[in-house]
């Protein structure tokens, strides 16, 4: 199947470079915010482009979102809890730290018009859409 082919590469060439630009890093090191990267949907509609992110366990406080023409960068960080000694541990599959990133919008967007919700670890943004420009009629002379 063709289709089921091309998507297989593009999958596989993404993961290519997902771990070329984002290995994997002991949890202890400086850079384990390479270690976590939020599952995030971004879609459009007709008036907005919206990024809904999951974000279990991170406060408010810690998020922080910034627009830069057509950039829109998602950063925060999860805490790590401290109630049980290391050593205690059987299993440990959550990750913790830093996390960033950045999307390319399709058109740029006026971030004073931007909303964001955090509501149950899930952040919603909402990117409203520049209104079009009408066509000109232009007369000639």
């Amino acid at each position: 199947n063709p289709i089921r082919d091309m998507y297989n590469f593009h999958r596989r060439m993404n993961h290519m470079f997902d771990n070329a630009f984002t290995p994997t890093i002991e949890e202890n090191e400086p850079l384990s915010m390479w270690n976590w990267k939020p599952a995030v949907d971004v879609y459009d509609n007709d008036k907005t482009i919206v990024i809904k992110a999951e974000l279990p366990g991170v406060d408010k406080k810690d998020i922080v979102v910034h627009v830069t023409g057509k950039f829109l960068t998602l950063k925060g960080e999860r805490s790590s809890e401290n109630e049980v000694k290391k050593d205690k541990y059987h299993r440990k599959e959550r990750s913790y730290g830093k996390f960033e990133r950045i999307f390319t919008l399709p058109v740029e967007v006026d971030p004073d018009k931007i909303t964001a919700d955090y509501k149950d670890g899930v952040l919603k943004i909402d990117i409203p859409k520049p209104e079009e420009q009408k066509p000109k009629k232009i007369t000639v002379h």
